[in-house]
């Protein structure tokens, strides 16, 4: 996509950390180290000068990509100053990818730098990332401190007027999440960030006292854009824990006074299963703002600890925006700022709002009401992949923004997560999506998490299957979990799950989102994991009847498969 313009007197993230130069107010914890924002300035200043020696005299094209790849260390957060006062672009690296898939990260996004410590140095070992080894910066290794110390003394408001970065210079490239695929590189300017920043700011309270406690992972679009960019904009305080232990949540909330955080998916209930202690509701926690949390867990964890949780719906790539506010009804996204709507991507035409039964609730009828979440004014904030334009045109097609997520609308306006675009299912001849079928299952008291998806049925169509992640500690009983199901009045005729995946770890994506990938391919036939199936008599409306799925069960259903000529779907 074309370059990113801005109005005038838009910041820069280099304009929003020069800014606090000389202030002594603490900008990290980490541990029992900490850094005031004017050291902080100082330390990115050094880097900076750093990197432009390292690449300066070697006739390469500027901006230079610096990867990098480390955990949730103050190291990161100086490297992010460093490439801001350069104009050079930060490749946040995800330390849970190995192999091919690492080095590919590291090649198509071009760097020329990467930082890392010794762990993730033995992760790259004999990986052709493209970087030669003098580039590659080793934080904990006996020469880095001394290297880096000559540096010491540079001014960044020098390093500024050298480089002259602006709101429009390219900063960062932001890894999706990959839940459906290879991850794709995001781009985000300095400009996108720093707007991004201050807004966030203002909408979810930060202020010169805030503490934010940051777990999510710093190369993924959480922390950055709703933490770490908003506690630079204030002056605030960053802690840092340097990967999310849900035992180590609140001790560290107490230990560094921590006010607000960030969280992705199942994280809360991770926190919600350690033991409750008598004084949780009166910790310093404020607020926190995250996405796909279930509406079991919000509850939950504002009543244990006393806080106020904001849920929203975006993107690293920025192209829609929806937020509840004090009227959204429980479990529904929101509304949305823009021209936002559920659009039939066949016909480009928006879809019917949602009907749902005056008994139970339930929605019925997802066949035309479910359809992609598409923003109609344009492509938002959207800046595009890095070296992808096949991908930057798939989401920005016909002028508009597609979020390849699907959704529906009530009649109120509300936007209600229907799942992914790969989601669809389609059982006994009516087309349904896993995002509500989720959010009944989700309900399950022992469920740390839930994954639906299809399967195939040995007929013709898709069967209903749930991976549940159990809880620590608990264990399935398929009685409960049967009479449970018989008692959700909102869980649709066809939506009962046919095979239950029990898990203690399902898979997930570094900040917490679920997989379905792999889940998809194994299904009942090659699941490591046991797998219940529910029997005939839990075809009845009461729900009861689920069984465990030995080899004589496996063998029996590959049988009708064979007879029904449908054996080639299970190795697709």
């Amino acid at each position: 996509m074309s370059g990113a313009t801005y109005p005038e007197g838009t910041p820069s993230i280099a304009d929003l950390l020069c800014a606090r130069a000389g202030d002594d107010h603490v900008a990290v914890v980490s541990g029992d180290d900490r850094w005031t924002w004017d050291e902080v300035v100082d330390a990115s200043a050094a880097r900076a000068t750093w990197l432009a020696e390292i690449l300066g005299n070697r006739g390469e094209v500027r901006p230079p990509h610096v990867g990098i790849l480390l955990g949730n260390v103050p190291e990161f957060l100086f490297w992010l100053g460093a490439a801001a006062l350069t104009r050079a672009v930060v490749v946040g690296i995800n330390s849970t990818r190995r192999g091919d898939a690492l080095a590919g990260d590291i090649r198509r996004t071009d760097c020329a730098v990467l930082v890392t410590d010794s762990e993730g140095a033995s992760l790259l070992a004999g990986l052709d990332i493209g970087v030669p080894a003098d580039r590659i910066l080793v934080i904990d290794s006996p020469d880095y401190a001394e290297r880096l110390g000559a540096r010491f003394g540079a001014v960044a408001s020098e390093v500024v007027e050298q480089w002259g970065p602006g709101p429009a210079d390219l900063f960062l490239l932001l890894f999706t999440s990959g839940t459906t695929g290879t991850p794709k590189a995001v781009r985000c300017t300095q400009g996108r960030l720093s707007s991004i920043a201050t807004r966030s700011a203002v909408a979810y309270g930060y202020d010169r006292t805030s503490v934010a406690y940051c777990t999510m992972p710093l190369f993924h679009g959480n922390a950055l854009m709703v933490l770490w960019g908003p506690t630079l904009a204030v002056g605030g305080t960053v802690a840092l824990a340097r990967k999310f232990s849900a035992s180590g949540f609140l001790p560290d909330v107490r230990r560094y006074g921590a006010t607000t955080f960030t969280y992705v998916g199942k994280a809360l209930a991770y926190v919600l299963a350690t033991p409750p202690s008598a004084d949780d509701a009166s910790c310093t926690l404020v607020r926190g703002f995250g996405t796909e949390a279930s509406v079991a867990d919000h509850a939950a964890f504002e009543a244990r600890f006393g806080c106020t949780l904001i849920e929203g719906y975006g993107s690293s790539e920025g192209g829609v925006a929806i937020n509840r506010s004090d009227s959204t009804p429980v479990g529904s996204l929101g509304q949305p700022f823009d021209d936002v709507a559920v659009v039939d991507p066949d016909t480009l035409v928006e879809c019917p709002r949602a009907r749902f039964d005056p008994t139970t609730g339930s929605l019925i009828n997802g066949d035309v009401a479910i359809g992609e979440i598409v923003n109609r004014s344009g492509t938002g904030r959207f800046e595009g992949y890095y070296a992808d334009p096949d991908a930057t045109a798939a989401r920005s097609r016909h002028g508009w923004y597609w979020t390849g997520d699907l959704a529906y609308r009530d009649d109120d306006g509300n936007f209600w997560f229907a799942g992914r675009g790969g989601d669809w299912l389609r059982v006994d001849s009516e087309n349904l999506t896993a995002g509500p079928i989720e959010r009944v299952l989700v309900r399950w008291p022992e469920a740390a998490a839930v994954a639906v998806y299809p399967v195939p049925d040995p007929r013709a169509g898709d069967q209903v299957m749930a991976a549940i992640e159990l809880l620590p500690g608990t264990t399935f009983d398929p009685e409960r979990f049967a009479s449970f199901l018989a008692a959700q009045s909102d869980l649709g005729t066809k939506w009962a799950p046919s095979f239950v995946r029990i898990t203690m770890a399902l898979p997930q994506t570094a900040s917490g989102k679920v997989v379905k990938e792999s889940l998809k391919r194994q299904g009942w036939w090659e699941s490591t994991d046991p797998v219940w199936r529910r029997s005939l008599a839990g075809q009845r409306s009461d729900g009861a009847g689920f069984v465990p799925l030995d080899a004589t069960g496996r063998q029996s259903l590959l049988g009708e498969f064979e007879v029904h000529g449908r054996s080639e779907l299970l190795t697709r």
